[in-house]
């Protein structure tokens, strides 16, 4: 839910009792556009969140102490002239407008008491947060300045007067129901019923609109021109309900997710918050808040965090893109080169068949027809000749012509199996990258990514948490042994050997419907702690065949060779979920035990050889992987 006006409301409401009287100890903005009251009352400490983002204006109480920058900000500096160690005597929304009033009461530059306003206005990308002199109404600063040449209602600068933003000039919802139907009806009858909620009453954002109609079993397109007089007396029941303050129930602040999300999980995202349990949300998993300030906190929390994994997920998404599109484009060039010297080795055929036919070549002729004597059918061949050379100048001619082309495919065969070697690692690590789902994922691709030289150590340097030989999933006896443009040398060997005093990966840990343990690696690093170093010999490997995507694997007791068919089937719809295989139809699955894995040398993260495999075709359904729920927080077995 938006934190629209009703919802602002009763926010207002938990919170003044809390903060009237309360003094503002410290004034921080860790942010660009948040700013932090440390406040105490009581005996109690509260720390007062106001952010004026355009996508998550809000005030709440907060928790988290965030980082400051080394020096404050202008408007931050501005605040604690005039009211850090001033007392709060009033919290209050101005109507049921977006706009809360702080009104401070503390002593100014000349030692006598002075009152301060200060301004929450809520307008999403126009949202603000100014400080006013009530006396003479003028604006003593705002986080967001700007001038006529920006708004011609009004100017927020330093010396101007404040001026509040234009009146939506909307309904109280406090009238009764002929007031109500007055206002509704002086629009067009074939006006949908939520639209006209939220444009003529105060408060009403379209998800409560939603709300309002569901309640009531309406349909959600309904116009007002198909409304009975019994429909319209449900429409207001309903709307007086949820929006009038004076009627609403105690408070249910709840957060929803999606479906089959569960919110206990660490990182969960929540797509909704509501005062109430909201019908149109019912059957999604729900977490329950006793006070609306931490549902709100809790919500936007979420969102922030999500912003910045995404944001760090983005910047290195365009790295990894970068690289792949420098590295297809050098494997087209040598694909290009390749196909012209394949055509090359035909000239070894005609240097043959012109020293055959020596006797019938004379000088100044400019090609020769000969029978091709290695195949059958003696096919005629058309040979071009230099009429400036003799016969056996032109054969050694295209001998010469025949050895370059071979030296060309010699030379330029392993820089393609090196580049495509280094294409499908790099789509692993892009993989793992878009699999995370949690800060230190993230932080373990991004560490991978300077351990093999595709970032310097500066490079996106904060940490957000505070396959075959060099291709899992490819049949050993297929492996070629070459050389990456990047992370070849014995430095980065050493390098990315583990640090000792380093925290363990922690791959997934998924239970089976026979209540056995599968464990699954997200990234590289995960992956190659999984199988090299917590793997035991008798545990079951499993990988997509050819295709970059986690490690899997089934732990078995001592002298167990396989696990139930039930697990099997379903550590291989894991291995298929987390590849680039997912969505996919009979994916090629080989499981093999940890003794036939090895790790050749040089090799990069995640990718291991292995031989005596088995292999399952496997085309898994989704259901299959939702119930299979991560036990987070469990020891690995």
């Amino acid at each position: 839910m938006a934190l629209d006006g009703i919802t602002l409301h009763h926010l207002v409401h938990e919170l003044a009792p809390k903060l009237e009287g309360a003094r503002i100890d410290k004034i921080t903005q860790p942010e660009k556009e948040e700013i932090h009251l440390q406040l105490r009352s009581q005996g109690q400490s509260y720390r007062l969140l106001l952010n004026i983002s355009a996508t998550g204006a809000r005030l709440h109480l907060s928790q988290k102490n965030k980082k400051n920058p080394p020096s404050p900000p202008m408007f931050c500096m501005i605040l604690r002239k005039h009211i850090e160690g001033g007392k709060i005597l009033a919290l209050e929304q101005l109507g049921l407008e977006r706009i809360v009033l702080l009104t401070v009461q503390n002593y100014n530059e000349y030692g006598d008491l002075a009152t301060f306003y200060l301004y929450l206005e809520i307008m999403g990308k126009h949202s603000n947060l100014i400080l006013v002199d009530p006396q003479s109404g003028a604006i003593l600063d705002g986080l967001k300045r700007y001038s006529h040449a920006l708004s011609r209602h009004r100017e927020v600068l330093p010396g101007r007067l404040y001026i509040a933003p234009p009146s939506q000039g909307k309904a109280d919802p406090l009238g009764t129901e002929e007031d109500w139907r007055n206002i509704l009806f002086q629009d067009g009858l074939g006006e949908k019923v939520i639209d006209l909620l939220v444009r003529y009453y105060a408060g009403i954002s379209p998800e409560l609109a939603r709300e309002i109609l569901t309640r009531t079993g309406l349909e959600q397109t309904i116009s007002l021109d198909q409304c009975g007089d019994i429909d319209l007396s449900r429409i207001f029941q309903a709307y007086t309900l949820l929006a009038n303050p004076a009627h609403t129930p105690p408070l249910e602040p709840t957060l929803y997710y999606q479906r089959g999300v569960n919110p206990t999980r660490p990182n969960s995202l929540p797509t909704a918050f509501t005062i109430l349990p909201f019908q149109q949300y019912q059957g999604l998993p729900t977490q329950c808040f006793t006070s609306l300030a931490e549902a709100v906190e809790s919500f936007y929390q979420s969102k922030a965090s999500n912003n910045s994994l995404e944001a760090k997920r983005g910047s290195l998404r365009k790295i990894l893109q970068e690289q792949l599109q420098h590295l297809n484009k050098k494997k087209g060039i040598y694909e290009d080169t390749l196909a012209t010297a394949a055509k090359g080795l035909r000239y070894q055929r005609w240097g043959e068949l012109l020293t055959a036919n020596l006797y019938r070549l004379e000088l100044g002729m400019r090609e020769i027809v000969a029978e091709d004597y290695n195949e059958e059918s003696l096919p005629q061949v058309t040979i071009p000749l230099d009429p400036q050379l003799t016969g056996i100048e032109n054969s050694q001619r295209y001998y010469r012509l025949y050895n370059k082309a071979k030296a060309t495919i010699q030379k330029t065969t392993p820089l393609k199996d090196a580049v495509e070697e280094e294409i499908t690692y790099l789509h692993s690590v892009l993989l793992s990258l878009e699999q995370a789902s949690a800060p230190s994922e993230l932080d373990e691709v991004h560490k991978e990514l300077i351990d093999e030289n595709y970032l310097s150590g500066k490079h996106h340097g904060k940490s957000l948490a505070g396959e075959e030989k060099n291709n899992p999933g490819k049949n050993k006896k297929n492996g070629k042994n070459s050389k990456h443009s990047k992370g070849q040398s014995s430095k980065n060997a050493k390098r990315n050997k583990q640090d000792p005093k380093a925290e363990s990966p922690q791959p997934k840990i998924y239970l089976s419907s026979q209540n056995r343990p599968i464990l699954v690696g997200k990234n590289n690093r995960q992956n190659d702690w999984l199988t090299l170093k917590k793997g035991r010999p008798q545990d079951l490997w499993l990988h997509t065949k050819n295709i970059p995507g986690s490690h899997v694997l089934i732990p078995l007791e001592e002298g167990e060779e396989f696990p139930d068919d039930a697990t099997l089937e379903e550590a291989a719809a894991l291995a298929i979920h987390f590849s680039q295989a997912k969505g996919s139809t009979l994916v090629p699955v080989d499981y093999t035990h940890v003794k036939n894995i090895k790790k050749p040398n040089a090799a990069k993260p995640g990718m291991v050889i292995y031989d005596k495999n088995w292999t399952l075709y496997l085309t898994p359904q989704e259901e299959i992987v939702e119930r299979l729920l991560p036990r987070e927080g469990e020891e690995m077995p």
